[in-house]
């Protein structure tokens, strides 16, 4: 059985090899590189790349898992008129988790909405790397020894390993956004000096 065919589909498919070529070259990979990375043949990926193997679904999905963006961006899929973003929260020990990224791996950033009440702090420790900034309300830090408080528009980073705990500071609920890093992923901020 032969896939269907359109003009506008071949076009599309036809851009594909251009744009994992492309990819591949900005993050320095090579071939044999992409290949041990995705499980895909030297020879395969060397025929997407030139388009005289048609791109499937089998073949995109880790492509764009190694280079760690959305499947409709190696399509060059239309845009879908909406700018808006919906996404699902996740609810999770009565806190609510919206990500903002949707890229697999790497640096994921999500605003959290901790509600009252949360209880005693009961510090944990995970590996990573976490940047905390304070939209609403009063955040309350345990971190190691330290016991601090946030005020709307304050930060704090740390290196997860170091036992945590974060919850309101008092009955307000404490709206935040977090930035969370696999281990040795640091958030680098830039600011001009004062003059």
């Amino acid at each position: 059985m032969s896939e269907p065919s359109s003009p506008e589909l071949d076009a599309t498919l036809a851009e594909v090899g251009p744009r994992l070529r492309a990819l591949r070259k900005r993050s320095g990979l090579t071939l044999a590189g992409l290949s041990e990375a995705t499980g895909i043949s030297v020879s395969t990926l060397s025929r997407l790349e030139s388009g005289s193997r048609r791109p499937s679904l089998e073949l995109l999905l880790p492509l764009a898992k190694a280079h760690q963006v959305q499947l409709d961006e190696l399509v060059g899929a239309p845009a879908t008129g909406d700018p808006r973003i919906h996404a699902k929260p996740i609810v999770r020990h009565g806190m609510t988790h919206i990500p903002l990224t949707r890229r697999p791996g790497g640096v994921q950033a999500f605003k959290m909405i901790i509600p009252a009440g949360r209880g005693e702090p009961d510090p944990q420790t995970h590996e990573g790397y976490e940047w905390l900034y304070v939209l609403n309300g009063r955040l309350r830090l345990v971190l190691g020894d330290r016991d601090m408080t946030l005020q709307a528009g304050e930060a704090a980073e740390f290196d997860t390993r170091v036992p945590h705990w974060f919850g309101p500071a008092d009955a307000g609920t404490v709206e935040l956004l977090v930035l969370f890093g696999p281990q040795g992923e640091r958030v680098h901020t830039r600011a001009k000096p004062r003059r």
